[in-house]
């Protein structure tokens, strides 16, 4: 476990413990954008008796502190990632539910503007391109002209 991921831990006052040092490690290390289940399964490996229960509390605690990210495409279970409190958006496959980062072609928050803001204090800007992954095209039956 990295170091600055510790202090950031420390910072949003939360106990260093096991479980959600192994949370965190396995949204660092095994990948983006992983469900909640995955990382239950994969977290068991490491610690045998850790309970679902513990994964999915640790992981809302860490998304309340804002060092974890959870997206939610519809259609699909809730997506976790370690990369917060950015400006980016994600690519999402309609046929796998395969997530990828894309970042916002302005850069700050929010890269886009509502025509209206109706009062609000607009500080956010949530985006989800919906398309077919690279894998899932190269699986598809190439159509054949008559």
């Amino acid at each position: 476990m990295h170091p600055v991921t510790q202090e950031r831990l420390r910072q949003a006052g939360l106990r260093l413990t096991q479980p959600r040092l192994t949370v965190l490690d396995l949204l660092e290390n095994e990948g983006k954008h992983r469900e909640a289940e995955f990382i239950w399964r994969a977290a068991q490996r490491r610690l045998p008796t850790l309970a679902r229960q513990s994964v999915y509390d640790n992981l809302n605690a860490l998304v309340a502190a804002g060092i974890v990210r959870r997206i939610e495409p519809a259609g699909s279970p809730a997506l976790y990632e370690t990369r917060a409190g950015d400006n980016h958006h994600h690519l999402v496959c309609r046929q796998c539910y395969m997530a990828v980062d894309v970042d916002c072609h302005v850069g700050h928050a929010p890269c886009l503007e509502p025509i209206s803001t109706h009062g609000f204090a607009i500080d956010e800007a949530e985006v989800i391109f919906w398309g077919i992954c690279p894998q899932c095209q190269s699986n598809q039956p190439k159509e054949t002209n008559p």
